[in-house]
């Protein structure tokens, strides 16, 4: 009985396994933190940094952090961390040569350096570069690809002011501290760095290592100056005696690129940006598993993707990731649905305040996202301070400007500057199912609705007429972002013309990831700042790099990008008032306001209903096939499915792993998942023509979703769990198709651990064994408990009953 009560009251084993955890914990373990020296001049002894991930590293944002260094100035002049990304093989770290530094065209106080010039007075432990005849010190680039160095301070070919991810100031507070997200490059962002490039090791790939370097900047210069108001720190960090401080640490990369054996066979898949991360993620071990598919993902506009399964042809893709559902004509091929993941929009931003560090929240209402739209700002349609065009001059300045946004962002109320660099928001050309979601958020708010329509807002801000009239309050089709504004601003430089209009303000970016990846950098790459022609080439408008601590930039992107590079993400106002940020349990619950769309079974976003803990724009990605494609692709693309709403459903930065951004499907959609894969590998082999477009959901028949039509449609256990066992398993129903194997199939995927956990118990998942075991050893505790109080009880009844005399009685 007392070995019942222990057992009854053990905790549940996790179904993880030990290798899943500890893959999980390693990028999450690996923080490094490295400690400052003294040094000729200036005491860093008592510095602290710590890289808060030093492992299994892509092209991301890495969290640096630090204490005990000396504040840093207004104006940026004296006191601040360098910080650089550089490759090397050698252990000890890697030569200046091969850091990235000297792009971004900055020096403190606000003025210009060339590519890794050491200007200023000269450096006395400067031995190896003290220029080259004409008054110039650079220390030239050697890119690990092995091509030639840089041949002097102005050589561009590597990297320069619109690509380096070099930061030159990083500042620290009044306390102390500071903090910056730092992008990290892989070599297919940077070649010349080459970090992650593929390198094998015996029988594995590893991905090349790198290094990030910090350099601590006091208040001296290299020849001993001491720095004040007015003489900012000139010297590079690359020159000898700055060098000498560095703080280095290892980076371990994740190998880059697809090293799929070429021989297995090759599955075209397709479609939304949404799913690009997780799938980058899937691919590897989908493909390490004895036979697996080789997949070749290429993202796509959703519309694209969706017309690629509804008018299939030869040799395209035969799975489509997209949000809104295939519609397939009637007499097209029947059409799987299958969902694969859980993520959203989000409107991430890196905004530094002056003298007050970066901005760690936000908020938005859908009138202000409508205003950020529709250029509706003056700084949207031009940088002119003196020019302001007649139709937006009653307008705020800014976003920042804006009394609506200043009442629910007090930190802006005293707000002043007018002349701050780009604030606009940034978005993406493409006609995408997202985009059609963020305006259907919009349309869905009344104050935003009829804001669009020309109604001003209560301090009389206005939409830019230009947009009032193109449908975007009434227009359910559209899925673009139009600039319509056709104001051109006009400059001059010597003697030349120069003109620029709001696609030069506020560039489109090439996709949602660009966007995240530009916020991180802090410059929207706008092109509005004449410079004057040289070497015969004619004057034009370039981009200027935002000073450090002026750098203000919003983008519209997916919440994995957003995630990816450690951007913050604003609080969007749902229908309830409630502003909300793109969480995990925040994305789950905005699937549960979904509503069923025009295919059965097939939800829809429904960014209007979102209330509560909902966040509105949550969207929910189906993998879309159709079933007339062989019978081996269809195999491979289940099992792409299955892995999916699998073992590449635990969360993490593993291989394998669902990345950050994206919330766990519910376990109901898990299973909903698997029996649409069942359906799409054995459709023709069970001798059905597979869904029609009526019953595109497939799977959503087995009673696990719940609500519908009636709106406000709720999907049944939202609880992000792991998916359901028994029947939903995967790998073939050996009813429908006889020569199916009943048992997992390895050769298509790699084993899923729920799957594998039902194969080694019998069916039972190991919690689902310990748990029949708690209930049976439950039911002999309480037996035995009973037995032992009814026993003194029968004896009492038992000699009421025999008394003297009695019959039996001795």
């Amino acid at each position: 009985m007392l070995a019942a009560l222990v057992v009854a009251l053990l905790p549940l084993p996790a179904t993880t396994t030990s290798a899943q955890a500890a893959d999980a914990s390693r990028a999450a373990g690996s923080a490094v933190t490295v400690t400052g020296k003294k040094g000729k001049y200036d005491d860093f002894s008592s510095l602290e940094v710590t890289v808060h991930q030093t492992e299994q590293l892509r092209a991301q944002g890495v969290r640096v952090s630090w204490t005990g260094a000396k504040p840093t100035e207004t104006g940026f002049r004296h006191n601040y961390l360098q910080l650089m990304q550089c490759w090397g093989d050698d252990p000890a770290g890697p030569r200046r040569e091969q850091c990235q530094f000297g792009g971004s065209g900055l020096t403190s106080g606000g003025g210009w350096t060339s590519l890794r010039q050491i200007d200023g007075a000269p450096d006395p432990a400067e031995t190896q570069y003290v220029g080259n005849g004409q008054g110039e010190s650079y220390v030239p680039f050697h890119p690990a690809n092995g091509d030639a160095p840089t041949t002097g301070s102005r050589d561009w070919t590597y990297f320069g002011s619109l690509d380096t991810n070099e930061e030159p100031y990083g500042i620290t507070h009044a306390d102390g501290t500071g903090e910056f997200t730092f992008p990290m490059y892989t070599d297919q962002e940077a070649d010349q760095l080459g970090c992650g490039a593929p390198v094998k090791q015996g029988s594995t790939v590893k991905g090349r290592s790198c290094w990030l370097v910090i350099v601590p900047r006091g208040d001296h210069d290299v020849d001993g100056t001491a720095g004040g108001a007015a003489t900012p720190l000139l010297s590079s960090p690359l020159t000898a005696s700055n060098w000498a401080q560095r703080m280095v640490v290892p980076l371990d990369f994740l190998p880059v690129g697809n090293s799929c054996p070429a021989d297995r066979a090759e599955r075209r898949v397709t479609g939304s940006e949404l799913v690009t991360d997780a799938m980058s993620s899937w691919q590897p071990a989908l493909c390490s598993a004895p036979g697996g598919a080789r997949f070749a993902f290429s993202q796509s506009g959703e519309g694209g993707a969706r017309d690629t399964i509804s008018r299939p042809a030869a040799g395209a893709p035969g799975l489509a990731f997209t949000v809104d559902p295939v519609e397939a004509p009637a007499d097209g091929p029947g059409v799987v649905h299958a969902p694969v993941a859980v993520s959203g929009l989000a409107v991430g931003f890196f905004v530094e305040l002056p003298d007050a560090g970066q901005l760690t929240s936000m908020r938005l209402t859908p009138r202000l996202l409508a205003k950020l739209l529709t250029s509706s700002y003056q700084k949207d349609v031009t940088r002119s301070r003196r020019e302001i065009p007649e139709h937006v001059k009653g307008n705020p300045p800014s976003l920042f400007h804006d009394p609506e946004f200043q009442e629910i962002n007090p930190e802006f109320k005293d707000w002043g500057p007018t002349s701050l660099p780009p604030m606009s928001l940034m978005v993406q050309l493409a006609n995408t199912d997202t985009t059609r979601m963020a305006w259907q958020w919009l349309r869905s708010d009344r104050e935003a609705r009829e804001f669009l329509s020309g109604t001003a807002d209560p301090w009389g801000t206005k939409v830019n007429p230009f947009f009032a009239n193109i449908g975007l309050a009434t227009d359910e089709s559209v899925s673009d972002f139009p600039k319509a504004d056709p104001t051109r601003t006009t400059v001059t430089i010597d003697g030349a013309t120069l003109e620029y209009g709001t696609t030069d303000v506020a560039p489109y970016v090439q996709d949602m990831h660009d966007g995240a990846l530009r916020t991180r950098r802090g410059n929207n790459l706008e092109t509005t700042t004449p410079a004057a022609g040289s070497n015969g080439s004619p004057a034009k408008l370039v981009n200027t790099p935002p000073l450090p601590g002026e750098r203000m930039v919003l983008a519209l992107v997916d919440a994995a990008s957003a995630a990816r590079y450690g951007l913050q993400t604003a609080a969007l106002r749902n229908a309830d008032g409630a502003f909300v940020t793109p969480t995990t349990g925040a994305l789950l619950a905005g699937v549960a306001t979904m509503k069923e769309s025009p295919v059965p079974g097939v939800l829809g976003t429904d960014p209007g209903a979102a209330k509560g803990s909902a966040y509105p724009l949550t969207s929910l990605v189906y993998a879309a096939g159709y079933t007339n494609t062989p019978a081996a692709d269809r195999k491979d693309y289940a099992g792409l499915v299955r892995y999916a709403v699998g073992a590449g459903q635990a969360s993490g930065v593993s291989p394998g792993q669902l990345p950050p951004g994206y919330a766990p499907l519910p376990a109901s959609l898990r299973t909903q998942a698997r029996a649409a894969a069942d359906r799409l590998q054995n459709a023709r082999e069970a001798g059905e023509d597979g869904d029609s477009a009526g019953t595109g959901g497939s799977g959503g028949g087995d009673g696990a979703q719940s609500g519908g039509s009636e709106g406000g449609g709720s999907t049944a256990g939202l609880d992000g769990g792991a998916g359901a066992s028994g029947a939903a398993t995967g790998g073939g129903d050996p009813a429908a198709d006889p020569d199916a194997d009943a048992s997992p199939d390895a050769s298509a995927t790699p084993p899923d651990p729920d799957k594998q956990n039902v194969a080694e118990s019998g069916g039972l998942t190991p919690s689902t064994v310990l748990g029949i075991i708690r209930w049976v050893l439950l039911g002999v505790l309480v037996a035995g408990g009973l037995a032992a109080l009814s026993g003194p009880v029968l004896l009492r009844l038992s000699a009421r009953k025999s008394g003297p005399g009695s019959p039996g009685v001795i």
